[in-house]
């Protein structure tokens, strides 16, 4: 294999609309929960929006002239529900098709893949007054809205998702109430609710394969919580291994009562125990639906837990020592996650692996010398991808990987203040300037991998001879210092 990975092996970068996109309310969009989110005061960090976000909507000519320039074979994006359908049923927008077509086109133009996500949190008001996911009827609604989606871009779009990261806006959204819809339900609700997604992820898979016009792959993108060893003795990747797949506390912050229902046909027996009488009451025909056929098992995965196993052969967690490395995000710099997480996944679930996001918040901002130096994300990729290298190369099933997220973007919750992108945005003037990360992960893509072998100084660009940039104090705008 050529750089450690197959030569069919898929390098891309990822988004979704909300954060994207912008144009929240032009061209016959209906408002989503996060419209609504982002009114409320103090939900949001500064009182940001997703109104322009990064003007996508408008700019995704240049953004993906951004992605041919380096070089990416893949694009992950999603589809904003309510630009396709302002009520959530019913009737169609077609400026928002025609958007969405535009955006595959040029992508194709630009030879670049587009792997679609059917949802990626912004779930449509009009929907949400009528009950949302605790509307058994949910799974009709969506599986309505992916049959449009898959009947205009099917004869394009080869690579579809259909929930992104379940446990987020279950747990986020209806429990702690941190994210939208901004609900605090029971655990029955949240169950509940987690029943009727899974639902709608099995219909959503049948309106994909039934209305698509090429084959196609299929898959979901859950966050994965990863446990690894502390060592590689038997004793702790057994204690790792059983606690990944656990559920030890009542909220939605496992991957088992998400996973084993689409992957195997059934929810977990400790999860069952555990929750008990609040768990949902499954119809007949339920499991069914939710267990199709899926043909990956996409993965976001940015940071794990070390464990060890105890006198009980329980995993211990293994206590981080002062000054461990963490991003901006305060979340820990683990790359064995990116090996671990895909093997016991494939051992699990026996899918091939896409790695769907990774990536890290870091504190960017442009030099006097107009680059954007990101050295630490360069770090956290390079060892994330050397750890995705060491799985392929032991016989993981991986077959792409997704860097989170093509540009600096809203964070939900946390507004504009975390800068996840390969692509710097000035979100006063809409400027884009490729950071460091993006010209050293060109060279990844370029080479296969094999180029993570090499000092990390190798491809990027040098310093700039051109005028300072200088910030204006009073707007934070960037312009070029006379």
């Amino acid at each position: 294999m050529e750089g450690g990975f197959a030569r069919s092996f898929v390098w891309g970068a990822a988004s979704s609309a909300y954060q994207l996109e912008g144009a929240a309310a032009i061209d016959g969009r209906g408002p989503s929960v996060w419209d609504d989110m982002c009114k409320r005061p103090g939900a949001v960090h500064g009182g940001h929006t997703g109104e322009v976000a990064c003007d996508h909507y408008h700019r995704y000519r240049e953004d993906v002239g951004l992605m041919e320039g380096m070089g990416l074979q893949a694009y992950r994006l999603s589809v904003s529900w309510s630009r396709v359908m302002p009520e959530g049923v019913g009737a169609l927008n077609a400026k928002g098709l025609d958007f969405y077509d535009r955006l595959v086109d040029a992508l194709l133009a630009a030879g670049i893949q587009p792997w679609v996500t059917l949802f990626h949190w912004d779930y449509p008001m009009a929907l949400l007054h009528r009950g949302g996911w605790l509307n058994r009827d949910c799974a009709s609604w969506f599986a309505e809205y992916a049959a449009v989606v898959v009947q205009r871009l099917g004869d394009r779009v080869s690579h579809w998702m259909t929930l992104n990261e379940p446990q987020i806006f279950i747990g986020l959204g209806h429990g702690d109430g941190t994210h939208a819809p901004g609900l605090k339900l029971s655990l029955a609700e949240r169950l509940l609710a987690t029943h009727h997604a899974l639902l709608a992820h099995g219909r959503g898979v049948q309106a994909i394969r039934g209305n698509t016009k090429r084959r196609c792959l299929v898959g979901w993108a859950p966050v994965m919580r990863v446990e690894y060893p502390e060592t590689e003795s038997a004793a702790d990747i057994d204690a790792a291994r059983r606690s990944t797949f656990s559920i030890t506390q009542k909220d939605s912050w496992n991957n088992t009562w998400f996973a084993d229902p689409v992957c195997l046909g059934h929810y977990p027996a400790d999860g069952l125990e555990l929750f008990g009488g609040d768990a949902p009451k499954v119809q007949p025909g339920d499991m069914e639906t939710i267990h199709q056929p899926l043909d990956f098992f996409g993965a976001n995965i940015y940071s794990g837990t070390p464990v060890r196993a105890g006198d009980d052969s329980k995993a211990q967690v293994v206590v981080a020592a002062p000054g461990s490395p963490e991003t901006a995000f305060r979340w820990s710099v683990t790359p064995e996650s990116l090996y671990w997480g895909p093997r016991m996944i494939q051992e699990r679930f026996n899918l091939p692996v896409v790695i769907t996001e990774n990536g890290m918040s870091n504190v960017d901002w442009i030099g006097v010398d107009g680059r954007v130096r990101d050295g630490a994300r360069i770090d956290f990729m390079r060892r994330y991808l050397i750890s995705l290298r060491r799985a392929v190369r032991d016989g993981v099933d991986v077959r792409g990987y997704f860097h989170w997220s093509i540009m600096d973007n809203f964070e939900w919750a946390e507004g504009y203040r975390h800068r996840f992108g390969l692509v710097h945005v000035d979100y006063t003037t809409q400027q884009r300037v490729l950071k460091d990360s993006a010209h050293w992960y060109a060279r990844v893509i370029a080479t296969n991998g094999a180029s993570l072998d090499e000092p990390v100084e190798t491809g990027l660009p040098q310093p700039a001879a051109a005028e300072a940039v200088v910030w204006s104090g009073r707007t934070g705008i960037a312009t070029n210092g006379r």
